[in-house]
């Protein structure tokens, strides 16, 4: 199929050099023309595992991408919608997906075939069809499900594993008005015909399935440090063997054939300093503040946004048990991004912590193998010290604190052995084995 995507960012330009591989043609259009140019000489704008050479691979060969969005949609069937909903602080801000339905209703009116238009992007329930399908009539006089196509395909995709995410998915989720839109939508997933569970839904459906899957796994991040907080003013009570007994349960983990099948939501059932990134946090919010115009009261996603917005002070209490104040004191903090094998620093709890040992007075040392270029957007060089690798960081800080899961991370306890150092270490994430260091706090750790 000819399929364009509007919007580069981490959904249009992972999703468009996926379908590529399967065989489509696709044009992403952006109108940032130097991202357009950046991506034009094979370099892509945010850092991603194999995205790289994905674009490499595929670029001039079924993958393209322009400024023309007229260009795109006349080369093309089926035009995917996947640019931002950024949450405005009360409620969530659709003006890109209104301008691009604009643009998009007034080039189809000009356009002979059948186009289709499927929305990528996370939305409220009732945009695909109140928002985007009737500005596209109103600007294109062409009604929906019968002379273009309407859809809502919303992507679930996390970051560091996204294109192994959308090669090897657990399920596909298709919301059309018609049968029409639906048998389109269904063929770019062709040939995901074995292991693949695909929902055919309503596109109210398919745009509530994507708030309920993101509310649900930060609901059990917070959850797990919720229960780390009361272990941590528990005597000798690890939260990670509590954490162990829970997984066990057979209607978490269930034996089959004797052998325990652990699933893999066990993994947001792990205490840490607090979820980010460009989706949790973001969508739960979304979704309570539309629950609240709906005059529903969401306590659950209330209470999973305030544990997690209160959860970084937790490393800076454990720092304080240490030390009575934290002027001058040097912070190494190991990792700013909010997960591993990312460079996304969005709703990063590394960047919440960092900012309050700024105004506390204190000097902050830091590494991450791939976040240094976006942190100097947020924090001006010199207010916060680089380096370039771990051992340098070790060498100049007083406490260390980890805050990311890098697997390079892994080697801490071996730098400070042999640097002879008994620094504090702070560990966010809960990676290392207390005996490892010889002075220790971890979250939901109290010897």
């Amino acid at each position: 199929m000819n399929v364009s995507i509007v919007g580069t960012g981490y959904v249009g330009l992972v999703s468009g050099l996926c379908l590529t591989s399967i065989g489509h043609n696709v044009i992403c259009v952006d109108n940032d023309k130097n991202k357009v140019n950046q991506i034009k000489k094979g370099i892509p704008p945010i850092y991603e595992k194999s995205l790289e050479d994905l674009l490499k691979k595929h670029l001039g060969n079924g993958f393209d991408i322009t400024t023309n969005l007229e260009d795109a949609i006349s080369r093309s069937d089926v035009t995917l919608i996947a640019v931002g909903t950024p949450f405005d602080g009360n409620s969530i801000d659709l003006s890109f997906i209104k301008n691009v339905s604009i643009e998009i209703g007034k080039i189809l009116k000009n356009k002979l075939n059948f186009h289709t238009i499927v929305v990528k992007s996370t939305v409220i329930p009732g945009t695909t069809e109140n928002l985007v399908g009737r500005t596209i009539q109103k600007y294109s006089g062409l009604l929906p499900g019968k002379e273009f196509g309407l859809g809502m395909n919303p992507e679930f995709l996390r970051e560091g594993d996204a294109i192994k995410d959308f090669m090897c998915p657990d399920r596909i989720v298709i919301g059309s008005t018609d049968k029409r839109s639906r048998d389109i939508i269904g063929d770019l997933y062709s040939s995901f015909k074995e292991t693949t569970d695909i929902l055919y839904v309503n596109n109210s459906s398919a745009e509530m399935i994507k708030y309920t899957s993101n509310s649900y796994f930060a609901m059990l991040i917070s959850f797990s440090n919720e229960i780390s907080n009361i272990c941590d003013e528990l005597d000798c009570v690890d939260v990670m063997n509590v954490m162990k007994g829970l997984y066990l349960d057979g209607r978490i983990s269930p034996l089959v054939d004797s052998k325990r099948i652990t699933p893999g939501s066990v993994s947001y059932l792990k205490p840490g300093c607090g979820y980010g990134g460009s989706c949790f946090p973001k969508d739960v919010k979304t979704l309570a503040s539309f629950s609240d115009n709906l005059n529903i009261d969401a306590s659950i996603l209330k209470a999973t946004l305030k544990v997690n917005e209160e959860q970084p002070n937790v490393i800076l209490e454990k720092i304080y048990s240490h030390y009575p104040s934290v002027k001058s004191l040097k912070v190494g903090v190991l990792g700013l991004t909010f997960k591993p094998e990312t460079d996304d620093i969005r709703e990063s709890p590394s960047i919440k912590i960092i900012s309050k040992l700024l105004t506390l007075g204190s000097i902050v040392h830091t590494y991450d193998p791939k976040a240094t270029k976006e942190v100097l957007k947020v924090f001006p060089e010199g207010d916060i010290l680089f380096h370039k690798d771990m051992k340098s960081v070790v060498s100049v800080s007083d406490v260390i604190v980890v805050l990311t899961s890098w697997e390079e991370f892994n080697n801490l306890p071996k730098i400070l052995k042999n640097n002879n150092k008994d620094t504090l270490v702070i560990d966010g994430r809960r990676m290392f084995n207390p005996l490892s260091f010889k002075n220790y706090e971890g979250i939901g750790y109290n010897a």
